[in-house]
């Protein structure tokens, strides 16, 4: 068996000061943890709930914010269509399937279009949409933040 050569320690930290230097980086630009939390964020109908969360508390970056108010406005753009398309099918014989078959398109270009958002996430490249963006800064940036 062979020998490890000890570890070069040039940054100066000692043995107690590598937690306090860990707890000080949890915010820092280059930290992973809010690109998982913009990715949590971005999961259709689940995302929801973090991202109102967020918005309550009103803490984290201005990119979460951005993010968190664009998942909220495409969830309750995407409740409130699939409701009025499923009581329209209650209330008509005759347009019954045609309007199941428009709910169908419509749940889906939700769940594709949070799917294009996360992989744009991952990217690295812009997380807003044109239209929603600047209707969720204006509708939610008055009232949940």
């Amino acid at each position: 068996m062979e020998n490890i050569p000890p570890i070069d320690n040039s940054s100066g930290v000692e043995a107690g000061d590598w937690e306090d230097e860990d707890v000080s980086n949890k915010n820092s630009p280059s930290s992973p943890i809010p690109k998982l939390q913009l990715l949590l964020y971005m999961i259709p109908v689940v995302g929801f709930f973090p991202s109102l969360w967020t918005l309550y508390r009103r803490q984290g970056s201005r990119e979460q914010l951005a993010v968190s108010r664009l998942s909220i406005t495409l969830a309750f753009t995407w409740l409130l269509g699939y409701l009025f398309l499923v009581s329209g099918t209650g209330t008509s014989e005759f347009f019954a399937l045609r309007l199941l078959i428009l709910n169908s398109f419509f749940t889906s270009g939700y769940f594709l279009v949070s799917v294009w958002l996360i992989f744009r996430l991952m990217q690295g490249k812009s997380k807003r949409l044109p239209g929603f963006s600047g209707f969720a800064e204006k509708v939610l940036g008055k009232f949940l933040s």
